[in-house]
């Protein structure tokens, strides 16, 4: 039996065995904050902004970029999904773009699947 089963009772009625894992609030805290990887959203307002995007994706976190402030034509959107495809690529990582306005960008080892989930 796991641990989920351990914490859920497995279905069965609770017996005063010592079986069942307490949990302590803090441990969860502590879980939380120890996670390797994060998932952060950065507006794409210029060039300047592409520096911070790349660094969280060298540093293994995943980020959904918004451009609502430029359209798809703007040539500074264009240079800046230029650079974020370079970085995915150098990474191994994945970028796709949702809709006009987002991108989302994974850093090496997270695929992006182009299919919605039910489809």
């Amino acid at each position: 039996m796991g641990l989920m089963d351990d914490l859920l009772g497995g279905g069965r009625a609770p017996q005063n065995t010592g079986e069942y894992v307490e949990l302590d609030l803090d441990d969860v805290e502590t879980a939380a904050a120890e996670t390797r990887m994060r998932v952060h959203v950065a507006a794409i307002e210029g060039q300047q902004d592409v520096v911070a995007v790349k660094d969280a994706i060298y540093g293994g976190d995943i980020v959904i970029a918004d451009l609502t402030r430029h359209s798809t034509a703007d040539r500074t959107i264009e240079r800046v999904i230029d650079e974020l495809q370079e970085v995915t690529h150098e990474v191994g990582g994945d970028i796709v773009q949702k809709a006009d306005d987002q991108l989302i960008v994974t850093p090496g080892g997270v695929g992006i699947n182009r299919t919605k989930l039910g489809q």
